[in-house]
């Protein structure tokens, strides 16, 4: 029997562009028998932003006194402004409040800063994972993205199956983090950088040329970050133009060449980012990767897991 889930709604970034997108996902969400909580906020708007700054870090700061908890905190979309919060966010309330409780927090894109600020300042796992507008909303909706969704959070452990084409062997467990990669970049050298060794990095981005996604590996890799992780999961990088003066330098060529800079393997392949099909991920969880001649399996486990109603 489906389950239900109670969800509530926040914005703490970009403002909704695409109200008929988040129309279309409350109306999917609620058709599929789940109660939405917090709905106003996807009309809020101050310039570029889902609301004033204030507004925006209430739908934050607010998870810290909230009775009862919803299953599922989601974000409606990203853009920008999760960055402008980060130096106000009641980390040590937020985790004391969920700290024990099977609540997600769900989101990604620009959403990845406050996650990984969690993270870092409280090792709190939360979920890369759909948003409101852009996923839910989607036409039509992905059941791939729908159903990785629902089934990582109804299950306590979770194994994800895909294919690479560079035929590398790896074996290996670690803490799964990371996200998206210009707004994770943009943390390092601040207290809301997680300092993860050991660890397994997925990344994912969009619109951005090769040579940008390099420079920003670079970044990871001049700050001793990228070398100390034991592989890098290679997600969706859409959007970028190529032309004649690249000459075949492309995102494989970056791959590469990171790759044997670090010696850290970097496995391809995996559905997920800004695309209609996406896994979701929780970070910060306990991960197994596991690759062997184009075969990939990555487990995961140590995350809330939402009960809900049947």
């Amino acid at each position: 029997m489906p389950v239900s889930y109670r969800i509530r709604l926040i914005a703490p970034s970009g403002y909704c562009h695409n109200q008929s997108a988040a129309a279309r996902g409350v109306a999917a969400l609620h058709a599929a028998g789940h109660r939405l909580e917090n709905s106003e906020i996807i009309h809020r708007r101050r310039q570029r932003f889902a609301g004033s700054e204030a507004e925006r870090l209430a739908d934050i700061n607010d998870i810290a006194t909230l009775s009862p908890l919803p299953d599922i905190l989601l974000a409606v979309r990203g853009g920008y402004g999760a960055s402008r919060l980060l130096g106000d966010i009641r980390y040590a309330d937020i985790a004391t409040r969920l700290t024990g409780e099977q609540v997600a927090l769900c989101g990604h894109s620009d959403f990845t800063a406050i996650q990984l600020a969690l993270l870092a300042q409280t090792g709190l796992v939360t979920f890369s994972a759909p948003m409101l507008a852009g996923n839910f909303g989607a036409e039509p909706i992905s059941d791939y993205t729908k159903d990785h969704f629902f089934g990582l959070l109804g299950q306590k452990s979770y194994t994800i199956h895909w294919s690479e084409n560079t035929q590398q062997s790896f074996h290996g467990a670690g803490t799964l983090w990371g996200g998206n990669l210009a707004m994770l970049t943009s943390l390092v050298g601040t207290p809301w950088m997680p300092d993860i060794s050991d660890g397994i990095l997925v990344i994912e981005d969009v619109n951005e040329h090769p040579f940008r996604v390099e420079r920003m590996l670079l970044q990871l890799y001049y700050t001793g970050i990228l070398q100390r992780q034991q592989a890098v999961i290679i997600g969706s990088f859409s959007g970028a133009t190529l032309s004649d003066y690249d000459q075949g330098y492309d995102f494989n060529t970056v791959w590469r060449y990171l790759s044997e800079l670090s010696g850290v393997p970097f496995i391809q392949g995996l559905k997920f980012g800004h695309e209609p099909e996406t896994v979701t991920l929780p970070i910060g969880a306990d991960a197994t990767l596991h690759c062997q001649l184009g075969e990939v399996a990555l487990t995961l486990s140590g995350y809330p897991v939402p009960q809900g109603q049947e």
